[in-house]
């Protein structure tokens, strides 16, 4: 009978250069899996990433610290417990320009991908 469940016990840990920590549990990094990512990210204090439109929705959850959200120019700022949905096709811009670590969770569907994110040179 096959297994209807998947333990992820050892997330794709992806290779970055600006200090952020993104560890992904499920997705196109670790099985293949275009439908949706659930990754867990440790943004460092002072970490910002270029401007960006992606092709998939993209659902941020606040465990500790906070993340500022650039979006279309509107700024937002989650803490820990809030959550936010950035619909695909929006140009927004993720940073943590605060003195604390941000972890947070980050869920796209369709799947993160290089391909679909769309980001600013």
């Amino acid at each position: 009978m096959k297994k209807k469940y998947t333990l992820q016990q050892a997330p794709f840990v992806v290779p970055t250069t600006d200090g952020k920590i993104i560890k992904e549990h499920f997705g196109n990094a670790i099985h293949d899996n275009s439908n949706l990512s659930l990754a867990h990210m440790v943004a460092p204090a002072g970490w910002s990433e270029p401007f960006q439109t992606p092709e998939f929705d993209e659902y941020t959850f606040i465990i500790k610290g906070k993340k500022l959200f650039n979006i279309e120019g509107s700024i937002v700022v989650l803490e820990a417990g809030q959550s936010i949905k950035i619909e695909k096709n929006t140009r927004v811009q993720y940073s943590n320009p605060f003195t604390e670590v941000c972890e947070y969770i980050a869920i796209c569907t369709p799947a993160f991908s290089i391909d679909l994110v769309n980001r600013d040179a």
